[in-house]
This record gives structure tokens, sequence and C-alpha cells, in this order.
């Protein structure tokens, strides 16, 4: 027996220690790692900026889940920092151009692509050149590559324009063949995200609501493209409907692009446009390193400040995950800026397409009290600020949106699944309950909801919306009725916004912190963003140490790719516990 417990504590001792070893040859490997990513690189003299957008675009800079097996993992620059380094190059002598390759671009939103998209053209004006080459463009891609000096595409590459579309999925006979009924709550006829639980096909209010920002979007897209390229908006519109941009030499000839080309080929027009044999290297310089070689300068002898609070994802109730907004943590940090006496006003920049009625609600509360402490609010709407991004939204003194931006959904609905005849009928599984009351049993899956307890739901849900149609009433100064003319679900894009009084003016982040220290009577001023958002490698060590689901996640993104977010969005609907008020779906254009 001592024999045995020596071997045994000599066999926990070697454990320990190579675990320790580990430990200690990961941490150094890791702080090596660190600090090598943040030596910054020189930038070379006559150098071009080379864009590849190859990472999804987040407002603020590393708010987004981190894969925690990405231990090279750099910065995640948000859109904020992308364009004010591309602002920074225009005016950098050593900078002579922009060399994009959008190959990897993500799906980007359609506002996100604007103001980018507008970044290049204005760093055009400072006299240097933007030429762009890609294997593939799709439409996002080639929105931004419309901006260049020279278009070039490889010779059996494709330009993808083709218009605008959505798709929506309807479950209801899927639904009705294993014996799962939705039961189903709604405020609002446009309120759409109930309809694939109820409907086989799009209501006509539904249909109209898409068809419209649809086509207000396009419009949008293509009066850029016009002026991009020369080419007269019924042109374009020709062409889209031609798919013309499936054959090369027919782009060529149409003018979507300038060059047919290999890469190689692409090069070459950057040496010749930098001055340089074709033998030498082209000095060039990423993004994230540009930003990293030049970061922003703050005078911190400035003491008033104005708080930039970014709201960006799904609305959830409690702590959130980068990347989405929680009431728990969102709440402090208006709070924390309200009580900051420096902080002498807030700008809320939403990119959300809403989510629980119930944290929409306390993030507003939150914005009121700071409001009612003196201090204006001004909003800035980015992709999306709808449903409940409109809901937090609707009491600030001033609000913005580019003209893409999807806003309004002004609108609540609950679904609450009722298995029983799967459970009985195909499963031969049977409940049976002992009540002390008509509504002791609660919310569940198990038993339909008696009448008295639809009523209920319904009348609950009527509730919540008329709690939200007066807070935009309320913040908007219009009348409930001059509201619920305008809301009842429906989606409206930025421009119209501005015509039904939702939105004040069009306009970016920029123009919004303009709007804010007028308000809050600034000459001048410094800014602090919310949340802090830790960087890459800190935030990899938390969640790798952190909860097997942060681990079992990253595996799903990667394994699913760009069907990732329709898994996320199943996810969230599926684990609500409130009334939602969110988009009723998910929108790409590339």
């Amino acid at each position: 027996m001592p024999q045995f417990l020596k071997s045994l504590l000599a066999s926990c001792l070697g454990i320990f220690i190579a675990f320790a070893l580990l430990f200690g040859i990961g941490s150094i490997a890791i702080g090596r790692m660190v600090a090598s990513a943040d030596q910054p690189k020189p930038v070379k003299p006559n150098s071009v900026l080379h864009l590849t957008f190859k990472d999804a675009i987040p407002e603020q800079t590393n708010n987004l889940e981190i894969d925690p097996f990405a231990f090279n993992k750099d910065n995640t620059l948000g859109l904020t920092a992308i364009t004010a380094a591309i602002g920074r190059a225009a005016e950098d002598d050593r900078i002579k151009g922009v060399f994009l390759e959008p190959d990897m671009l993500l799906s980007t939103g359609l506002a996100t692509n604007k103001v980018i998209h507008d970044a290049l053209l204005k760093f055009k004006e400072s006299g240097k050149f933007v030429v762009a080459y890609s294997n593939y463009y799709v439409q996002g891609a080639y929105y931004l590559a419309a901006t260049a000096d020279e278009v070039w595409l490889n010779p059996l590459g494709i330009v993808d324009f083709r218009g605008f579309s959505s798709q929506i999925p309807f479950f209801k006979d899927m639904l009705d063949r294993v014996g799962v009924n939705m039961q189903v709550y709604y405020a609002g006829k446009f309120k759409g995200a109930t309809e694939p639980y109820r409907f086989n096909e799009l209501s006509e209010e539904n249909r109209l609501q898409i068809r419209t920002y649809l086509d207000d979007i396009y419009a949008d897209f293509l009066s850029d493209l016009s002026a991009d390229r020369g080419i007269e908006d019924s042109q374009l519109r020709a062409l889209a409907n031609a798919y013309t941009g499936m054959d090369p030499e027919a782009a060529l000839d149409a003018g979507l692009i300038d060059g047919l080309g290999h890469r190689d080929v692409a090069i070459s027009a950057l040496r010749e446009r930098l001055g340089l044999d074709s033998d030498e290297k082209i000095p060039q310089i990423g993004l994230t390193d540009y930003a990293k070689s030049n970061p922003v300068e703050k005078d911190y002898s400035v003491k008033d400040k104005i708080a930039i609070i970014y709201a960006e994802g799904a609305i959830v109730d409690g702590k959130a995950n980068p990347g989405t907004i929680g009431d728990k943590d969102y709440t402090s940090y208006i709070k924390e800026a309200r009580e900051d006496e420096r902080v002498k006003a807030l700008v809320l920049r939403v990119n959300s397409p809403g989510g629980s009625a119930m944290a929409s609600e306390n993030i507003w509360r939150e914005i009121r009290l700071t409001q009612e402490a003196g201090k204006p609010v001004v909003v800035s709407m980015g992709d999306y600020a709808a449903s409940g991004g409109y809901y937090i939204s609707a009491s600030a003194d001033s609000i913005f949106a580019e003209p893409n931006t999807l806003t309004g959904s002004i609108g609540v609905f609950s679904l609450i699944p009722d298995a029983s005849e799967l459970l009985e009928e195909n499963m031969g599984i049977h409940f049976d309950t002992v009540k002390t009351g008509a509504f002791s049993l609660g919310i569940t899956p198990f038993h339909p909801m008696s009448a008295a307890e639809s009523q209920l739901l319904q009348a609950r849900t009527e509730q919540m919306y008329e709690t939200f149609l007066s807070r935009v009433s309320e913040g908007r100064g219009m009348s409930r009725d001059d509201v619920h003319e305008i809301a009842q679900g429906r989606v409206w894009t930025g421009s119209r916004g501005v015509g039904i009084g939702l939105v004040d003016a069009i306009g970016g982040l920029s123009r919004a912190l303009q709007a804010a220290a007028s308000l809050a009577d600034l000459e001048a001023y410094r800014t602090t963003e919310y949340p802090r958002v830790k960087d890459p490698i800190q935030q990899i060590l938390e969640e790798f140490m952190g909860e097997e689901s942060v681990r079992s996640k990253a595996i799903l993104r990667s394994e699913l790719g760009t069907y990732y977010p329709y898994y996320e969005y199943a996810k969230q609907m599926s684990g609500t516990k409130s009334p939602q008020a969110r988009l009723p779906f998910l929108i790409s254009t590339q």
C-alpha cells in the first residue's frame, strides 16, 4: 500500500509538472505571437495600400466572436477603423494608391459597403489611384471595385451583376407533417417573421414591403454604379437582366470592367502607375498593418468627450457574446457614460435587426435617463436599425441613416410551438396534468394553448406593440395613430424613413458626431468607445479556457461557413423567452 501511494503521488506530481511546463511553453509562445503581432510594419515610400476585406466587417474593431483555435488571429478592423485608415492613407505621401482585391469579400451589409465605397471615392479625390483585380466579383465586391480607375478581371472570371432578390423558406407543411403546430401571436400586418410558420408563401403585405425596399436599394446601388462607370442607369438594368457579366468578353465590351488578364497583368498596371521597372517589387502594406503603423492620435489635453456606443447584432436578454447586444451589458455602458462628467453626449451606432422586446425596453430606459440628465443622444444607423434596433433608437434627439439602411419594422410577435401531436401520434409519448388553476401549467410545448391562454398571449403581444408605438410617438413627436400608420411591422429604407419621420437625415457616423457636438455645444472633443473590446489573443485565451459551448460554436462556424448566420438566427429564435421585436429575414446581396 505505501508503495502504491508513492507511485500514485509520483504520477500526479509528474502530470502536474508536465501541465505546468506545457502551460508555460504555451504562454511564452502566445506571448511571442502577441509581441510579434503588436510590432507595426514600416510604410515604405511609393507604397500601395492593399485591400482584400477577407474578414467579416464589424462596426467596432474586434467586436465579433473569435475562433478560439485561431492563435495567429490579428485584429479584425471595424468599419470606423477601416474608413479612418483609408482617410489617413489619402493624406500620407508614402501611399500612392490602393490595390483592391475583393476575392474573399464576405457577405456584408448594403450600408457597410456604401460607407467603404464612398471612402474609396474620397481617397481618389486626393489625386491617388485605385486599381481593382479579382477572379470573381460578387455584387458587393463589384460595387467596391467600380470605384477603381482600372477594374481587371481574370479571363475566366465572372462579374456576378444580376440584381437583388429575397428568398424566404416556409416551414408550415413540414411542421404539419411532423405534427408540430406553431402558435403565433403578432401585432402588425407587415410583421412577416411569423409567416414561415403560418403560410407556404408570402402574404401580399410582406411581398409589397419586400418589393418596395428591394427596388429602393437597387435604385441606389445602380445610381452609384452609373456614376462610377459612366453607364446609364437603364443600360445597367439591361446588363443585369441579361446577366452580361457571366461572359468576361461581354462584360468588357459593355464597360463593366476595363481589362481582362491574370493577376500579373494587374500588377504590371500597378508598376506602371508607380513608375517602377518590370523587375522591381511593389511596396505593399495591408489595411490592418497600415492601421497599426498609423494609429489615430487623440488629443488627451481635450477633456470633453463624446461616447460612441456600438450596438451591433441581435438584442438579447442578459449578458451577451461579442457582436450581440445584451441588455445587462449595454445598460451598464450607457449608465457609465451618463455618470462620467467628461462625457457630454452619446452617439449610439446601431446595426441591429432587433431581438428581445424586454431587452430593448431596458436599453431604451437608460437612454431616456441619459437625456433627462441633460446629455444629448444621437443615433447613427448602419445596415439595420429595425424592430428592436429602432426601439432603442426612437427616443434619440437626432437620427441619421444611410439611404439603404433597413429600419422601422415596428411590431412585435411571439411563437409558441405545440409538439403534442408529434409526441403522441408519432412517438407514443403522452402527457397528462393536474392544475390548481386555468393558467397553472404555464407555457409548454406539450399541450396546445387553450382559448383563454391564446387570448392572454395575443393581448400581451398587442400591449407590447402599444408600448412600442408610444416610445416612437414620444421620441419622434408624432401621434400614436400617425406612428401606427407607418408601423405595423413594415420595413423601410433610410431614404423613405426620412420622408415618413422615422429618420431625421441621411448621413453616417461622422455626421452623427457633428450633430452630437452641436447639441452639446462642444467646439473640441475626443471620443471614447463602448464596449471596451479586448484584442483577439485575450478573447481567444478567455474563450479557449471557458465553456465547451464556445469551442463547439467555433467548429460549427468553421463547418457551416456562410450558412452559419442562418443557424444562429434559428437558434436565437428557438431560445426566445419573451416577445420579439426583430426583422423577419436575413438579407444578402452577394
